[in-house]
């Protein structure tokens, strides 16, 4: 699998690799980026920032990069592509993200630094920073990366 971490100039995106060990990582941000490439990871240019056509540049990028699943840690783009899933979804792309009715109930007011972040794919979280982190299943529509210090307030793992 194939996974686009956005804001990958950012230490969360890099923090958010170790989730996903056995998949490649690719970590793009818009304008300059290093060109590093490895056997597990890779980083890579949006190109320029247009925050009008977020999900097309998205969209477009994930096509061309072959990518399985995108997460968006940016903050401006967790709405337009929380209400484009759907059609990332007809081209075998998932958005890790909550359904768009409900994803601004997860996001913070502020920038926040949380002590642990949770990976959950339909329900069951797949990956904790919390060792001894006992997580309930949830509903099957619920997806995204999720900081939190309290486990019973989770907020989208954005920058």
């Amino acid at each position: 699998m194939k996974i686009l971490i956005t804001g990958g100039n950012n230490a969360k995106a890099l923090k958010l690799m170790k989730a996903f060990p056995s998949h490649f990582v690719l970590l793009a941000d818009y304008g300059d980026v290093p060109g590093i490439i490895t056997e597990k990871y890779a980083f890579s240019t949006l190109g320029v920032l247009n925050k009008d056509s977020i999900a097309h540049i998205l969209l477009n990028f994930c096509i061309t990069e072959a990518i399985d699943c995108i997460i968006p840690l940016q903050r401006y783009e967790v709405e337009p592509l929380a209400k484009s899933a759907v059609l990332f979804g007809e081209y075998g792309i998932q958005v890790l993200l909550p359904d768009a009715d409900v994803v601004t109930g997860y996001l913070s007011d502020e920038k926040q630094q949380f002590q642990y972040f949770a990976v959950y794919i339909h329900g069951d979280c797949i990956f904790s920073s919390e060792e001894n982190f006992a997580p309930k299943k949830l509903s099957a529509s619920f997806n995204g990366v999720f900081g939190y210090d309290n486990a019973n307030d989770l907020k989208l793992f954005t920058i």
